[in-house]
């Protein structure tokens, strides 16, 4: 307990703590992705042209171009414009928001606290005897009404 508030003083002082350095970011990744400019657009369109075309590869390209006959080039093909779709998206202000969540991400992941695995199996239990419990009373539930729903009926 003692060191885990030491730890959480020296992050507000801004120190390291285990060889880890305090991430403080300027502008917040929200504002970051919030940002628009000409740049964005023009990335934005070229990744959706790329991902049509290579919807479109397989079908039209080998009428013309004759190298695309063979299914290893249209694959390539494929995941070249795929993969510079992605490239383009990444170079784009919502691109680098989303790399800053995925590295905010894995620094609060190695804050987490896991369960052991005794906990993890008791937990388990509880939920499946739980839910037979709930099952069961819905059933209860299903027949009694189907019961009053037969007096009534007739």
């Amino acid at each position: 307990m003692k060191n885990m508030l030491e730890k959480k003083l020296a992050e507000l002082n801004g120190e390291r703590v285990s060889g880890e350095p305090i991430i403080i970011r300027e502008t917040p990744a929200i504002e970051v992705a919030k940002r628009h400019s000409a740049k964005d657009i023009a990335l934005w369109l070229y990744a959706i042209i790329a991902l049509i075309f290579a919807t479109l590869v397989n079908q039209y390209l080998p009428a013309y171009w004759q190298p695309a006959s063979n299914v290893w080039t249209r694959i390539g093909v494929i995941m070249a414009l795929i993969i510079s779709a992605f490239i383009a998206l990444a170079f784009t202000n919502q691109g680098s928001a989303f790399k800053t969540l995925l590295l905010d991400s894995r620094i609060e992941l190695r804050r987490v606290t896991w369960s052991s695995k005794a906990e993890t199996m008791q937990y388990t239990w509880q939920s499946v005897v739980v839910s037979l419990i709930l099952a069961f009373l819905v059933w209860v539930l299903d027949m009694t009404s189907s019961q009053i729903m037969q007096l009534v009926i007739g």
